[in-house]
């Protein structure tokens, strides 16, 4: 019998796990990443398949290489601003493209233009997320072109350059076309991935009712999700936020909003839970809150699922109201909200209340989950009134001014760093190209080179694998695929289907992108060179290959720019950050704050910047050990800045939801005086004088007082508002303590 029931239940686990692999690979199959690959796809093989009936296949395969540069920065994007997203990648790549045709008989003088162009193309990295398609679009312009066989006449080069130049502004023009037919389609993609993502955290938050909150491992896996979380909101906000004109559009932008708050919500989960796990009682109701947020969970992931499968209004499930099943499993309230005395501020936190207030948080999480679903099911009306004049605010720019460029231009700038180390890096590769003993392709040994480099050693590190490998295996499926006499419109499709493939999965899962990039650069490279032979070096390539990494991988230690370095940097942002959101939140009682975007734009560049620092901190374990930052004081300055944020997101429901309940003349002093305190103490000046009415002493060393949540149920809140108050002003201290810790 207990035979039986062991394999059942192993039977029962491993199903659960295939089932669970199958739901990711169908969320990975229905994401942005691979629609917006096959939209490459489809539209690099049908402007091909064109202009080879049309022109001939030369032609073709010039045009082939203008539409692969324009295709890297298509990614889903704001309709109104793609021209410029994807612009200046066939503007700067089309001279490029050219120069390198016209020394291309001349040694020194190609070495002179794949120098300067590397120079200018990696200081495209100036621009962040944005630049990076663009770099690598003006590099793949001169290695692709010098793929192809030197020409005779100036005629001839102009003609490929023409033909160049045409395959760029048809796929520009495509890449516009599909960004406005699938913007609905992205929308709800993008969304349903943040969805996924934030259910991602609540589990993490699940399994901190199970061991320590601050264990490392969960505190590390909840800084890696709220950094990664925080990434996929700004590219989500660019696209679900612009011009929430029509009803889909609006019922996408408000679900956006009700996730943030929903955040909000989790972050504010840790404030009691040190002290809860250590209460005497709280055992048998702590599994009830574990199973609200993993509830909570799986119900957000299946309404994302709902959104990628695209399913109707009235066919996505509700979610379910688990208030009624918190209060169930927890203790009884005071039967008179008149029996609730004022606290004293000695007052210790009772296990009874802090369930309440913990349960009351989690229905939080659940009221926004709950009203998410209704809003995708169109139940009720999206609440965009307040700000829907103001969601460019929260739109990234797509304008290409200098100023990025200009703040990179100093000695000790990150990114002309990584340009004179990636210039340096090519041209040893092309001098080493010219004295190798077989028969090298110098360009696939520069093209390896730019690929694997990156700004920093760890995804170095990471790509010079993945490169080595991806290059075997995709050098073998060539060496078949050629060996079948392919024609050339079999050849079109599958380096259109490869080229796509690469462009789906260069974010998510670089293995698979370098496998299809070499397949499609291979063929490319054969067609350019318009032929159809079933002649390959495996040898050579993968000899190129490996020389090229290796190259990469070394001139990643000359002009280091180490994450030390740029830690200071970034932890100033941060602390700028905190101090901005704080006087934010604070300022939100103002009578002349009739809108919270102020607060909303503040509150977003505080997690990007602790998204921006976590980020760093993680690229630097790769580094040598001798120059990594200190790691201890970084991951408590980014624990602490969270608590702060989470600290004033409750006082910032309070000040939104119940300011009806406050004594305004001692809440507006208190939070004017907290605001100055806060704000002293995360800039390093001395704070304010207080008296002890406005702002009595608080210490969070150990267990901290926390304010009573039976004071919920009291007309009077100031009480709950000082305590907080109290509480914010110290962990700003703390935060101070651990910033300058980092800078010791």
């Amino acid at each position: 019998m207990n035979r039986h029931t062991t394999e059942t239940t192993f039977l029962a686990s491993r199903a659960l796990r295939l089932h669970g692999r199958l739901l990711n690979l169908l969320r990975v199959l229905l994401s942005q990443y691979v629609t917006n690959g096959l939209t490459v796809s489809l539209g690099l093989v049908l402007i091909m398949l064109a202009l080879f009936e049309t022109a001939g296949l030369t032609a073709a395969a010039s045009a082939a290489v203008g539409i692969i540069i324009t295709s890297l920065p298509d990614v889903p994007a704001p309709r109104r601003r793609k021209v410029m997203q994807v612009l200046p990648a066939p503007v700067l790549g089309t001279p490029l493209f050219l120069l390198v045709q016209l020394t291309r008989q001349d040694t020194l003088l190609l070495g002179a233009v794949l120098v300067a162009g590397t120079f200018l193309a990696v200081m495209m990295m100036a621009w962040g997320k944005r630049g990076g398609p663009i770099c690598f679009s003006l590099l793949f312009s001169m290695l692709f072109s010098m793929a192809a066989p030197p020409m005779e006449s100036l005629g001839e080069m102009l003609s490929h350059t023409g033909w160049f130049a045409a395959g760029a502004f048809l796929y520009l023009l495509w890449a516009v076309l599909t960004t406005n037919l699938l913007n609905q389609r992205f929308r709800a993609q993008m969304l349903a991935e943040c969805l996924h993502s934030f259910a991602g955290i609540l589990r993490i938050q699940a399994q901190r009712f199970e061991l320590a909150p601050n264990h490392p491992a969960l505190l590390e896996a909840m800084l890696d999700q709220q950094a990664n979380f925080a990434d996929q909101l700004q590219d989500t906000r660019n696209v679900v936020l612009e011009s929430p004109t029509t009803r889909p559009r609006q019922q996408a932008a408000a679900m956006l909003v009700s996730l943030l708050e929903a955040r909000d919500h989790q972050l504010a989960c840790d404030l009691d839970l040190d002290v809860l796990l250590q209460q005497r009682g709280t055992g048998p109701v702590l599994p009830a809150l574990q199973q609200a947020l993993n509830a909570t969970a799986d119900e957000l992931e299946a309404l994302g699922m709902a959104l990628l499968l695209g399913r109707r209004q009235q066919s996505i499930p509700a979610i379910p109201d688990l208030r009624p099943q918190l209060a169930g499993a927890l203790p009884p309230r005071p039967d008179s909200p008149a029996l609730v005395p004022k606290p004293a501020l000695t007052d210790a936190p009772d296990a009874p209340a802090l369930l309440r207030n913990m349960a009351d948080r989690i229905g939080h999480i659940n009221d926004e989950a709950v009203k998410m679903a209704a809003l995708a099911r169109g139940d009720i009306a999206p609440e965009l009134s307040l700000v829907r004049s103001q969601w460019q605010l929260f739109v990234g720019t797509t304008l290409w001014s200098a100023k990025p460029l200009l703040g990179q231009l100093s000695w000790r700038a990150p990114t002309l760093r990584y340009a004179l180390r990636a210039t340096l890096a090519v041209a040893t590769g092309y001098w080493v190209s010219l004295h190798l003993p077989w028969a090298t392709h110098e360009y696939w040994i520069l093209i390896t080179i730019v690929v694997v480099m990156r700004g920093n050693l760890a995804q170095t590190v990471q790509r010079r694998n993945a490169r080595v490998g991806g290059t075997v295996l995709g050098c073998l499926l060539v060496m078949a695929l050629l060996a079948t006499h392919p024609g050339a419109k079999v050849m079109f499709l599958i380096v259109a289907l490869s080229t796509g493939l690469a462009h789906a999965f260069a974010l998510r899962r670089y293995l698979y992108t370098t496998i299809a990039a070499t397949i499609s650069g291979l063929l490319q490279a054969h067609l350019l060179l318009a032929g159809l032979r079933p002649t390959f070096a495996i040898g050579e390539r993968l000899a190129d290959t490996v020389l090229g990494a290796l190259l990469a991988w070394g001139f990643s230690y000359v002009l280091p720019s180490w994450e030390r370095s740029q830690i200071p940097g970034l932890v100033k942002r941060s602390m700028q950050a905190q101090s901005q959101h704080a006087k934010r939140a604070l300022a939100l009682l103002d009578s002349e704050e009739t809108s919270d975007v102020n607060w909303r734009l503040a509150r977003r560049e505080a997690y990007d910047s602790l998204s921006a620092l976590t980020l760093a901190t993680q690229r630097s374990l790769a580094e040598p050990a001798q120059v990594r930052p200190p790691l201890e004081p970084l991951e408590s300055l980014q624990a602490r800045s969270y608590q702060l944020l989470a600290q004033l997101t409750a006082v910032k429901s309070l000040l939104l939801l119940r300011r009806g309940q406050l004594d305004m003349a001692q809440a507006r002093p208190a939070l004017d005086h907290a605001a100055q305190r806060i704000e002293a103490e995360l800039s390093g000046k001395p704070p304010p004088a207080a008296s002890t009415d406005e702002m009595p002493s608080v210490s969070i060393s150990g267990q901290p007082y926390l304010e009573r949540p039976d004071m919920l149920l009291a007309t009077d809140l100031t009480p709950w508002l000082l305590r907080r108050l109290q509480l914010a002003c110290a962990m700003a201290h703390e935060l101070r303590l651990a910033e300058s810790r980092v800078r010791v």
